[in-house]
């Protein structure tokens, strides 16, 4: 790797690792904590890289992007966040930063991006990002591995000239990421329909459906759902769009090619509305975020008027260990039913569970009877996943060991929170020797904290 990279962090341990690294891999490296020295060195001419955070005490990283284009035309620009929501990803991908990488990101992956963007060089100028309506309340928020590939695939299909099927549960926020893709694109000032079977029918059903659409976003909601009748009138309507037609977007929980084996889904309709496909994850696929979501609901609960209120930890582990069969939007009702019923500012265990019936179960049964078949569907789920965001292209090189050591991770904290903390037991869980499992507690960083066992 040749070349200058310059480095804005305001964490200092970031900026010491990426420095020694940056600086092994052969290249010369200037980093601050401060967004104005930054610029002054773009100005200077200085950096063939800049890899900057987006939240720092004199800026602002991602509204920098435009300046430094302005500045150094075709300057590469990683951009790495704490803020791992879906509206980060988005405008980093508005301001058209070369890459995106949320923390905590893994130093090699960082690495491989730095060697790809050091040697390309930029075409085209950053434009300043379009002014857009509305705020950033999305409750898309989550640091997992699942919302972190929905965001990148969010953005980089928020402008493409390609209909979007979005899949997912009841509840799991598909409308919410259809939303988005509208209010994010360069369509957004134009309208939002969302379509039910019923407003197709009749002569005109169609056609007053485009002209309320007029050039924005049509969206078919829960599209498996619509009759034969229904999915008819939308092929003849989608074979001849006008000339400024609508994006087309569709939602559905129902799996759509068991239906067409099934012969109660048109196979021609799917291809025309599945251009790309999304699959948000079901809340019991992303735990770790459950607590991001809860606080998210519950400042949203007091900005609307509600009182303030905060998650006892009981009652918080309580929230996490329940399954949340109706998703994000179940988990949102509840907390806004506690907010108003709870007795004091601070939610109890009890109250969490006379709101869900009862002590939640961690996993039903039919779920532990077979735990191999579910994990290694999931698993594939989220592989698929990784290599779809990569679009025609593979991952970078040494995917192997990078999978592995991500799985490690959550395998090592979730049994150790399972034991207790207690390190001998957690070795024993696992089938590893005890220092090699101390070892491996220090190589990854996992604070143990001694705590009861959540029955």
């Amino acid at each position: 790797m040749d070349g200058t990279v310059l480095v804005a962090d305001d964490d200092r341990t970031i900026r010491t690792v990426l420095t020694q690294a940056l600086t092994r891999a052969g290249c010369k490296v200037h980093a601050t904590s401060s967004m104005v020295t930054l610029m002054r060195w773009v100005e200077e001419g200085k950096g063939d890289l800049v890899i900057s955070d987006v939240v720092m005490p004199d800026g602002n990283g991602i509204e920098a992007l435009p300046k430094i284009a302005a500045e150094r035309p075709g300057l590469p620009v990683i951009v790495i966040s704490a803020q791992n929501t879906i509206m980060t990803a988005i405008q980093a991908a508005e301001a058209e930063a070369y890459d995106y990488l949320p923390k905590p990101f893994d130093l090699p992956d960082l690495m491989k991006r730095a060697a790809r963007a050091l040697s390309q060089k930029r075409k085209a100028a950053m434009p300043d990002p379009a002014p857009r309506e509305g705020g950033d309340d999305l409750p898309l928020v989550g640091r997992t591995p699942a919302m972190q590939a929905l965001y990148r695939l969010v953005a980089r299909v928020m402008n493409a000239d390609l209909p979007v099927l979005i899949t997912g549960e009841s509840g799991s926020g598909k409308s919410l990421v259809a939303r988005a893709i509208h209010d994010f694109s360069d369509r957004r000032t134009l309208p939002f329909v969302i379509v039910q079977a019923a407003e197709l029918q009749g002569v005109d059903g169609p056609s007053a459906v485009l002209s309320r659409a007029r050039g924005g976003t049509i969206v078919f909601d829960e599209i498996g759902d619509f009759d034969a009748e229904a999915q008819g009138r939308i092929v003849r309507m989608l074979d001849v769009l006008p000339a400024t037609a609508p994006r087309i977007l569709a939602t559905s929980q129902q799996a759509l090619a068991a239906r067409i084996e099934a012969g109660s889904f048109r196979d021609d309709l799917f291809y025309r509305i599945g251009g790309v496909t999304l699959s948000v994850p079901p809340l019991r696929d992303r735990v770790e975020d459950i607590p991001l979501l809860a606080d998210h609901f519950l400042a949203r609960a007091e900005r609307d008027g509600l009182p303030p209120r905060r998650l006892a930890a009981e009652a918080m582990a309580l929230i996490r260990a329940y399954r949340w069969p109706g998703n994000v939007r179940q988990l949102e009702n509840t907390l806004r039913r506690l907010v108003v019923t709870a007795q004091e500012v601070e939610i109890t265990q009890a109250e969490v569970e006379a709101a869900l019936g009862g002590t939640p179960a961690p996993l039903p049964r039919s779920d532990a009877q077979e735990p191999a078949e579910r994990l290694s569907s999931s698993i594939a789920r989220h592989l698929r996943r990784y290599f779809d965001l990569h679009g025609d292209g593979l991952p970078p090189p040494g995917l192997y060991d990078r999978i592995l050591k991500e799985m490690e991770l959550p395998l090592i904290e979730i049994a150790l929170d399972a034991t207790g903390g207690n390190q001998a037991k957690c070795a024993d869980l696992l089938g590893i020797n005890r220092n090699t499992l101390r070892k491996k507690i220090t190589d990854l960083d996992i604070r143990v904290t001694r705590r009861r066992k959540l029955m």
